[in-house]
């Protein structure tokens, strides 16, 4: 498979080209050729010019690749070597929804012919790849694993915005249906990525590897929280207590904050729901979920009880929100805790502006029903400073309080500034 591949007498297909999917098409497209496959054409039509919809790559990422985008399901018949990374995101009730996962199943089940090789990247619970998928895949190709077709694992890694540790550079688990899958899968990825291939026993192993990266961080970033919560009705600067702690050899460098995105906020579920389909129901990761997801209402309160401190009737008050991604120096406003902290502001009945160098108007108006201005309009009665974009991190306190009208409030939820007592602000941080 590999040689025919490398020969260019077979071809690759990534299904889904966002944030995770489209630098893999990329890479593989500098030694392969590669079919970059996903069902929103306007996304297509924005790659076949050489466009990231996430501005993520620059156009020169494009360039010496040999790659065709397509919207067209039939161009996946042309591929041996499909790669699914769609998104696996949660519904309204916290349930992994499999929908995207499903249809990419299908069509590759459609395209698939004896000695393909599937490999999923997108994020699932344990047994998901062979439980859920795997039948979808030998009902629409009329196949059977092992004797028709190999599926493998490997688990996505690549962190959006991050400049210094892109793909090639970050180890890729693998994992296959049985040891030949295993280490084709390795040495096809080995091929791109330069910081080494692990080859795990089992794909429920690739799997659970992957989920609890995620689980791992949410647990830490919520007892951050939990503490920022003691700490501030005991009057102690949370941050000042944390660069202590960080004097100890090995005390692990988390910090406070709202935890949304399309992995540490969604992926715990994940395990959620398999643990509840076992029969268990886990309490420490049900814990930090409770905690981050109560964020956006903690912090909203705090500044209602701070408005009302200062004789400011929360109704009469315009508060201004900077930043609307999940994190900082991103576009993605997937699952932005930002936007929930924005709704529990306006159930106070505060009128609230956003802004965000990132973030697109139009999709926070599509996905939140939002409205994000250019730049701030008129004077306002609080800023929360949200996400740490580098754009904000030059900002300081004479600058906000220009912002602002009399008894000036900031929120900074990212710890960024330090005014003086000399500075004619009310400044509170988690």
């Amino acid at each position: 498979m590999v040689n025919a591949l490398r020969h260019k007498e077979k071809t690759i297909a990534v299904v889904g080209l966002g944030y995770i999917g489209l630098p893999i098409a990329l890479a593989f497209a500098r030694q392969f050729r590669v079919v970059g496959f996903d069902t929103n054409p306007d996304r297509v039509a924005m790659l076949q010019q050489s466009e990231d919809p996430s501005r993520e790559l620059s156009a020169d990422a494009f360039m010496d690749t040999d790659i065709v985008f397509t919207a067209d399901p039939n161009e996946l018949k042309r591929a041996h070597f499909f790669v699914v990374a769609v998104p696996t995101p949660v519904d309204d009730y916290k349930v992994p929804d499999l929908k995207a996962l499903q249809q990419a199943s299908a069509a590759i089940g459609t395209a698939l012919k004896p000695g393909d090789y599937v490999v999923y990247e997108s994020t699932v619970y344990p047994g998901c790849t062979e439980g859920d998928c795997l039948p979808i895949l030998e009902a629409c190709s009329g196949l059977t694993l092992g004797s028709g077709f190999k599926l493998g694992y490997s688990p996505e890694r690549i962190n959006p915005g991050d400049k210094a540790r892109t793909l090639p550079d970050i180890l890729k688990v693998v994992s296959g249906s049985d040891e030949e899958a295993a280490h084709t899968i390795a040495e096809l990825y080995g091929s791109i990525i330069r910081a080494g291939i692990y080859i795990a026993p089992s794909i429920q192993v690739a799997e659970a590897a992957k989920v609890i990266e995620n689980v791992q961080r949410d647990i830490n970033i919520s007892l951050m929280n939990e503490l920022a919560i003691i700490f501030d009705k005991m009057g102690i600067d949370t941050q000042e207590v944390l660069k202590a702690a960080a004097t100890k050899w090995n005390f692990m460098p988390f910090t406070p904050g709202l935890v949304g995105g399309h992995c540490i906020g969604v992926d715990p579920y994940y395990l959620l729901h398999k643990s509840r389909q076992l029969g268990y129901e886990p309490q420490v990761i049900n814990s930090g979920r409770r905690v981050n997801d109560s964020m956006p209402a903690y912090i909203a309160t705090k500044l209602v009880q701070m408005l009302l401190q200062r004789s400011k009737n929360p109704g009469e008050t315009s508060v201004l929100v900077m930043g609307m991604t999940f994190k900082e120096n991103i576009s993605d406003i997937r699952n932005s805790k930002v936007a929930d902290l924005v709704r529990e502001l306006m159930g106070y009945a505060i009128n609230v502006h956003c802004v965000d160098p990132y973030a697109s108007p139009n999709e926070v108006a599509r996905e939140y029903g939002l409205s994000l201005l250019d730049k701030p309009a008129g004077l306002y009665d609080a800023v929360i400073v949200a996400v740490g974009h580098d754009a904000y991190k030059g900002l300081d306190i004479p600058y906000f309080t220009s912002l602002m009208n009399r008894k000036p409030i900031l929120l900074d939820l990212k710890g960024i500034y330090r005014p003086s007592k000399d500075d004619e602000i009310d400044y509170w941080q988690l």
